[in-house]
């Protein structure tokens, strides 16, 4: 399953320029430790936690609906732009199809065209050659405000030099999409025709990816749309989740988890074999509940999902069942799926949750997320020290704000004195407790 090594945000909201893990993937910085399978970020409130989040949302919405919708339905471009910048929103995602295979990158730049609107300015899929290679990269898919050319098939692409968009050297880098972006206007000439298409959108707010995608003479653009198309970012209600739906199998959760009873029904009917163990496994988590199963309103043809607990011969329904445990199930749910997300965001995880119960979940975060094929990448942001207890100081990023009010963000394991207690035993939710992790504010006088 295909996994994210790094990511880098520029200029959007309060991201004014946050690297995590290792987005860029040249010869220079092999050293750097890429994202783990389990990641999650702590800081105070109000540093942009839930900024960063929604920063993963907003390049999934971009895919899927274009980036004047996806801007739109966060109040315009000219909000999500850092205050005082005149440059694009800017993302960098670089990621691995398979653990033997070399990494890909995708950069994605999005400005005002002439009209005032949201549009790509940028767009450009590489990846890194391999063997004696390795110090070259390779265009995929290059895309100048909705013109540029694409590779097709499985055609290595044309070599490019190697990108390393270090922000410590702006004038280089702003002279190599220069360079880039002639590349892109000028498609290669010394290849086979049948290898590469020029493309022209119909709309620049709609991103290559999207549109040469969906076609099957470019698998490795489609493998990435594929990809991004597969992120959860959870925004589960509880209120929604006690709902009754529709009866209609369902095979995924949705963002909401308004579908909690179809995807059971859906478990229930494609993994009859192993569902039955699933179930057990959850419901033997939750505490109290026996068994779990639906059942199917006859008058309107909706789905009741079924708690038997322990002591009680009749079954309580979701609408009668806690927030709390409402949520465990929906999250047990999400990762016990046979088919499960490549990459799963979730915001506070602990929220409304026991103490004993949250345990629960990061040990299930811990067997799911192991860095093996078909299983997910799972990113988290908390003010839980009991979630923090159970990760390793390379699992932990620290989101502060600067002195200019932007926010920064460093991995615990890069401070060596957290480091050294962390080798020594000393769980990392107490060190954050007492303040080794991120700083105490100084005491008004």
């Amino acid at each position: 399953m295909a996994r994210i090594e790094g990511v880098f945000i520029n200029n959007y909201r309060v991201l004014k320029s946050v690297i995590l893990g290792n987005p860029f993937n040249t010869q220079d910085t092999q050293d750097v430790e890429t994202l783990t399978p389990i990641t999650a970020v702590i800081g105070k409130n109000g540093v942009g936690k839930s900024c960063l989040l929604d920063a993963f949302g907003f390049l999934a919405d971009c895919l899927k609906s274009g980036v004047e919708e996806a801007c739109d339905a966060r109040g315009g471009f000219e909000r999500l732009r850092s205050q005082g910048s005149d440059d694009p929103i800017w993302f960098l995602v670089c990621y691995r199809e398979d653990l033997n295979d070399q990494p890909i990158t995708y950069w994605l730049f999005i400005n005002l065209d002439d009209a005032g609107r949201p549009h790509v300015s940028y767009e450009v899929l590489h990846q890194r050659g391999q063997g004696q290679e390795s110090g070259q990269s390779f265009f995929i898919l290059g895309s100048v405000e909705g013109q540029g050319w694409a590779w097709k098939r499985n055609a290595q692409g044309q070599r490019i030099d190697e990108v390393n968009p270090f922000l410590s050297d702006l004038d280089a880098f702003t002279k190599q999409i220069d360079a880039f972006t002639k590349q892109i206007k000028s498609p290669p000439t010394d290849e086979k025709n049948e290898e590469w298409e020029a493309f022209e959108l119909e709309d620049s707010r709609t991103l290559a990816i999207t549109t040469l995608g969906a076609m099957k003479r470019h698998p490795r653009i489609a493998a990435f749309r594929r990809f991004i198309e597969g992120w959860y970012l959870s925004y589960f209600t509880p209120d929604a989740a006690h709902g009754l739906p529709l009866a209609g199998p369902q095979p995924h959760l949705n963002v909401r988890g308004d579908n909690l009873a179809n995807v059971v029904q859906f478990m229930q009917r494609e993994h009859r074999d192993t569902f039955d163990g699933i179930l057990q496994q959850i419901a033997g988590k939750v505490p109290g509940i026996d068994r779990i199963d639906t059942q199917r309103s006859i008058p309107d043809g909706r789905l009741l999902l079924r708690f038997t607990d322990r002591g009680f011969t009749d079954p309580f329904y979701a609408q009668q069942m806690s927030d709390g445990t409402l949520k465990l199930f929906a999250y047990l749910l999400l990762l016990a799926d046979p088919t499960p997300p490549p990459f799963i965001c979730i915001e506070e995880p602990e929220n409304g949750l026991y103490h004993k119960l949250l345990e629960v979940l990061v040990a299930e975060f811990r067997r799911r997320a192991t860095g093996a094929p078909n299983t997910p990448q799972i990113f988290v942001t908390t003010h839980q020290p009991y979630l923090i207890d159970a990760l390793g100081p390379e699992e932990v990023w620290i989101l502060e704000k600067g002195a200019d009010g932007f926010a920064t963000i460093s991995r615990a394991s890069d401070d060596p004195t957290v480091k050294a207690m962390a080798d020594e035993g000393m769980p990392l939710g107490g060190l954050w407790y007492s303040d080794y992790l991120d700083k105490r504010e100084p005491s008004a006088r």
